[in-house]
């Protein structure tokens, strides 16, 4: 008479257990990233939307000097983000910067007057770029 199994076997739990590990070995880090990226999102909409913002602020008062101050349209800053503009603001030129915090700590991002999209800082394991925003890892921009 052949006696039927009932459970499991050690060593198929062994082998259940090395596949999850494995899948959140790589899983993990990506959603992570995945996170991230969402973050700086905010950011770049944020900063670019500000360009406009900024144009107007000149047509009216043929300055950039003041567009920070209340109650101009200056983003606010966010859980993520502090927005800033660079003390060298003149009739003619601005630099805005957008500096991550939280769980985008290590991350800065600028745009100036003529619309340079300039990463300026990134955490370790990311690469800047002085060319565009960077969202990725190895210093690649998809915006």
């Amino acid at each position: 008479m052949l006696r039927q199994q009932k459970g499991i076997t050690l060593i198929e739990l062994m082998i259940t257990l090395a596949i999850v590990g494995i899948i959140s070995a790589i899983a993990i880090p990506s959603y992570r990233d995945y996170l991230v990226r969402g973050r700086l999102a905010e950011a770049f909409s944020t900063l670019a939307s500000l360009q406009p913002n900024a144009e107007q602020y000149w047509s009216n008062n043929r300055t950039f000097v003041g567009m920070d101050q209340p109650p101009n349209p200056f983003p606010p800053s966010t859980p993520n983000f502090t927005y800033a503009l660079a003390p060298g603001a003149s009739n003619a030129a601005y630099l805005v910067t957008a500096t991550g915090r939280g769980t985008v700590a290590g991350f800065a991002f600028t745009i100036d007057q003529q619309g340079n999209r300039v990463t300026t800082s990134v955490p370790s394991g990311w690469t800047a770029n002085d060319s565009c925003w960077v969202d990725r890892r190895g210093g690649t921009c998809t915006q």
